[in-house]
């Protein structure tokens, strides 16, 4: 009987995959896969990032180089042109002339001089450099009691136990903000706050001088905030108790069936990311998206706790399980893309650096700190066009604030002479011709051209690397 019924029935219609397409949008839940749309003004940031990393690589390659009196001494050290090339080939993994290369292109952050000794091409960074990695610096050290208060809450955002590896929090250092010196001037200097074990291991130690918004998450705070500024009694209140901040990137589309399922969402209740929830029962799929909306939640926090609002997708890994994220954590934040954006800009697509939203606005932090602003000083100053430097004093001279090598200053005629030759006294004589002689022998007539050639005449001289036009 059951044969004859299933003959009467009609073939099945397959459908195509454009109708397949079609039907799985008209779902009213998030789908677990979503195109990854650009957002030029956030990873316009990671361009110039990629500039910072490189100055501050090439930095510690200068203080790993420079002899152990020049630092005792303190000041600008400065390391041999051809000697920083190589260290930079062998272990920042650079072309041959890569390193070179940056340090012309950025005439305010580095410094090209004539040693008066070692009669060798020397780089150090410059006064304005130097300015700004102090204030960078001072601003973190001021900064230290609010980084206690961050690494307290960072440190309840791993329940139950409320402990980290010391390796994972040296590698968010920067982005939280941290001293180098963090595990010393933070940690062991506030033993009735934090406990390092001898595995280590960063515990939480209870303290009746916590505040009463520890374990408040960034999140509740700018919700009740809103919700104080645009409260209109009867209206809102349901949709507003659970919900994220949510901005799409520029476009991306949203339909009809996934504003629904966004508003589901939003009004789903969730534990707080400082909540104990390893005892729940997460047997049914309800209790599932709860705990997936908590992730979030967790993920929000920690993004929160940065300087920047922003870290890397690996130094984000690191605290999965403490955070109770998905394996796939990529994909898991792309399902998110309201709240969270990746970045693949800085590093040919190797690196992917997280931005939390709702804390940018037009590629610009809506609540700068001291940090931040600090930093933004370095960043203006790799940014700076290098045909407006000066550069003749720059590569002549020792430059103002410069003096711990002293004496033996040498003007741009004499440098001209020894790296250009005839074409230098050429191109003199030229510019004589057209401007008059003004009687300065500082060299006022070398350019950024002349600048290029010299530097790789010296490093071609030095090293027999590269060709001597390699810099054009």
């Amino acid at each position: 009987m059951l044969r004859r019924i299933a003959a009467l029935r009609p073939p099945p219609q397959w459908r195509s995959t454009s109708a397949a397409a079609g039907y799985a949008s008209k779902s009213t839940t998030l789908p677990e896969k979503q195109q990854r749309v650009r957002d030029h003004s956030l990873d316009g940031i990671m361009d110039v990032q990629k500039r910072v990393r490189r100055f501050l690589a090439l930095h510690s390659l200068i203080l790993y180089a420079a002899s152990p009196t020049a630092l005792a001494g303190g000041g600008g050290v400065s390391v041999p042109f051809s000697r920083l090339g190589a260290l930079a080939r062998r272990q920042l993994r650079l072309a041959p002339l890569d390193a070179g290369r940056f340090l012309l292109r950025h005439p305010h952050a580095f410094h090209l001089f004539l040693h008066p000794v070692h009669r060798l091409l020397h780089a150090r960074i410059t006064p304005r450099a130097a300015a700004a990695l102090r204030l960078e610096a001072d601003a973190v050290a001021n900064s230290i009691p609010s980084s206690v208060l961050r690494l307290r809450k960072l440190l309840l955002l791993a329940p139950p136990r409320h402990r980290l590896r010391l390796e994972h929090i040296r590698l968010l250092r920067r982005d939280l903000g941290f001293p180098d010196d963090f595990a010393e001037s933070i940690i062991q200097s506030n033993p009735d706050l934090f406990r390092l074990t001898p595995d280590e291991f960063v515990e939480f130690v209870p303290s009746p001088s916590d505040p009463p918004g520890l374990t408040v998450a960034a999140v509740e705070r700018a919700r009740e905030q809103h919700y104080r500024e645009h409260r209109n009694p009867g209206d809102g209140e349901e949709d507003a108790r659970f919900a994220f901040p949510t901005r799409f990137p520029p476009g991306f589309k949203i339909g009809k069936y996934f504003r629904i399922a966004v508003w589901k969402w939003q009004r789903l209740p969730y534990a707080s990311p400082y909540a104990d929830v390893t005892g729940h029962d997460l047997r049914s799929l309800e209790a599932r998206r709860r705990m997936e909306k908590r992730a979030v939640a967790a993920v929000h926090e920690l993004l929160s706790l940065t300087v920047e609002k922003r870290t890397t997708l690996e130094r984000l890994a690191l605290f999965r399980d403490a955070l109770g994220v998905p394996k796939k954590i990529k994909e898991f934040l792309l399902k998110y893309q309201g709240i969270f954006y990746i970045s693949t800009k800085g590093n040919q697509g190797k690196l992917h650096t997280v931005f939390l939203r709702e804390a940018y606005y037009k590629g610009e932090l809506v609540e700068p700190n001291e940090i931040y602003v600090a930093r933004r000083k370095l960043e203006e100053l790799l940014m700076l066009n290098p045909e407006k430097a000066n550069l003749d004093r720059m590569f002549t001279s020792m430059g103002r604030g410069w003096d711990e090598l002293g004496g033996g200053r040498r003007g741009g005629a004499e440098l001209r002479e020894e790296f250009l030759g005839d074409a230098g006294r050429q191109k003199t004589s030229k510019a004589d011709d057209d401007y008059g002689d003004s009687g300065d022998d500082s060299g006022a007539h070398l350019t950024h051209a002349d600048l290029h050639h010299a530097a790789a005449a010296a490093l071609w001289a030095l090293t027999g690397h590269g060709r001597k036009d390699d810099f054009r």
